[in-house]
């Protein structure tokens, strides 16, 4: 798993366009989200409790109305994902014809994944799979069984595909097609490029930007919170205060600037390998020190329950029960629709970047299965050690928090203090790595669709996502970050019919791609013949 610390962007026919994209900041862009993320944060550090209620009002209301919407989009983009694999137009390359992959297959793997949902692996890992065998969804069986199905359904094809329409659509407009790398440029094929290009495309670029700064920055927050959880594990401190908190912020913060200006070949490639190692050395530690004959019993378990329940968990909505049902879904599968939905403009955007020279079939396989049989194993490994721990009498479920559970977990196995220090460390890089690219994607939004933005643009952004993170836990701690979570989703929320129509676009875009046209040319040619 060697490191190309001299990796550069490699000279392609592309290269004229991309020189042209690099065109400066777009100040109406760059302005109008910075003015809003201003507002938001004095918002919360001045009202925080009107914040919190109106943004809880405004998530219920469209948990409660839209839930649908979010349901059947969600299936949509995994079976027009697959579809796009499978069909004629899985060999059209993201890039000119003969391109070559910029990243080698494995850093290729490991930067999409650290970016994807790394730091959420780390907060879920044990919580979930725990949380649905102790309380199992309205209406199911309890059981280990179910508990895994549901896990896998919130964290495998669903969110994958919903990175992966985006991706493509921004991949295929600027490698193949000579775009910007803006998502308001995937629409041309719809929308025309001077709809694009005007207030329309803007709207979709603020959205982005703004989706983007704040759901790192919860997630910031969040990333500090679970560091300062491990430090009183270990014993290292009694109480994690708020000063230490804001610390840990502001390291992290320092850490993904410098990484982020690095450039993405040797940040965020450096990272993303390092994460791979410490997280496949972690779970190896505990699938050894853990009951390893019910992890491996598990696995082929937990994928026939998914792939036996997946129809009818893909269908569940409020109407198919009670009150019950109603608020279990908007507490986990209608929340997470909305959370990876608003995850989606940083996400594709990233895995657009990455992917140049890869064909549509490969990026689906990669984005989109290797992904979730990861997922697989990780929610099987620490799911099963913390479901086998509660079958014996330890009330790992009672720990309240995901990442006391988590602790909690590793302190019934040997050497508790070394892998609870792994996990700070896997938490921190996975934090680093993701906003590194966060960071990066919001410097190409606010300048035109560069694929190199400027340092300064990069610092920027950085600097005020973890400067939001930090004022948020110096007044209001937790609560705080929650309310911004939600703004997050609300903000991202009209992403639901932004990818909606990505998945119209990219289909009339890929329907007059050239290989495409040729192959009907002689498709059309042999039937005369014959």
């Amino acid at each position: 798993m060697a490191i190309d610390d001299d990796l550069a962007l490699p000279a392609s026919p592309t290269a004229s366009a991309e020189r042209d994209h690099r065109v400066g900041t777009d100040r109406l862009v760059f302005g109008v989200t910075a003015v809003l993320a201003a507002a938001i944060l004095v918002w919360g550090l001045v009202w925080p409790d009107s914040l919190k209620s109106i943004s809880t009002s405004t998530l219920n209301w469209l948990v409660a109305n839209l839930g649908w919407l979010f349901v059947l989009a969600a299936s949509g983009f995994v079976l027009f994902a697959l579809w796009l694999a499978v069909s004629r137009f899985g060999r059209i390359p993201l890039g000119k014809d003969g391109e070559k992959p910029e990243f080698n297959t494995v850093s290729w793997i490991a930067m999409m994944f650290s970016a994807g949902m790394g730091i959420g692996l780390m907060f879920y890992g044990v919580s979930e799979p725990l949380t649905h065998f102790v309380t199992p969804p309205p209406g199911t069986e309890a059981g280990i069984g179910t508990a895994m199905a549901t896990t896998m359904f919130h964290w495998s094809l669903h969110p994958w595909s919903m990175y992966a329409v985006v991706g493509l659509s921004i991949a295929y407009g600027t490698y193949r097609m000579d775009r910007k790398q803006l998502i308001s440029s995937a629409f041309i094929p719809l929308l025309g490029r001077k709809r694009t290009e005007g207030p329309i495309g803007k709207i979709i670029d603020i959205l982005a930007i703004f989706a983007t700064m704040f759901g790192t920055a919860a997630s910031l927050g969040l990333g500090a919170l679970q560091i300062g959880s491990g430090v009183e594990v270990i014993g290292w401190m009694e109480t994690a205060g708020t000063l230490l908190l804001v610390a840990v912020v502001a390291i992290l913060t320092l850490a993904f600037v410098a990484s982020a200006v690095s450039g993405v070949a040797k940040g965020i490639q450096w990272l993303s390998n390092t994460n791979m190692v410490l997280a496949l050395i972690l779970a190896i530690f505990v699938f050894v020190c853990g009951p390893t004959v019910l992890i491996l019993n598990l696995i082929p378990t937990a994928l026939g329950d998914y792939a036996a329940q997946i129809t009818g968990m893909s269908a569940r909505t409020a109407a198919a029960g009670d009150a019950d049902t109603a608020k279990w879904l908007s507490s986990w599968t209608i929340f997470y629709w909305a959370w990876w939905i608003s995850w989606t403009p940083f996400v594709g955007m990233f895995l657009a970047r990455i992917s140049r020279g890869r064909t549509i079939r490969e990026f689906v396989i990669g984005v989109i299965l290797v992904p979730s049989v990861v997922s697989l194993l990780w929610f099987s490994i620490f799911g099963g050690a913390a479901i086998a721990q509660q079958r014996d009498g330890t009330d790992l479920a009672g720990r309240g928090t995901p990442e006391s559970q988590l602790f909690g977990m590793l302190d019934n196995l040997p050497l508790a203090g070394v892998a609870s220090f792994v996990v700070m460390l896997l938490v921190a890089i996975f934090f680093v790595s993701g906003a590194d690219a966060a960071s990066m994607v919001m410097g190409t939004l606010s300048q035109r669709g560069t694929l190199e933005p400027s340092r300064w643009v990069v610092v920027f952004w950085g600097t005020l996502t973890g400067g939001i993170a930090a004022l948020l836990l110096w007044t209001g701690g937790s609560d705080a970050l929650s309310g911004l979570q939600t703004m997050t989703i609300i903000a991202a929320a009209p992403f639901a019919a932004v990818m909606i129509g990505l998945c119209v676009s990219l289909y009339r875009d890929l329907s007059s791609d050239p290989l495409i046209v040729e192959g009907l040319r002689r498709r059309r040619e042999r039937e005369q013949a014959r």
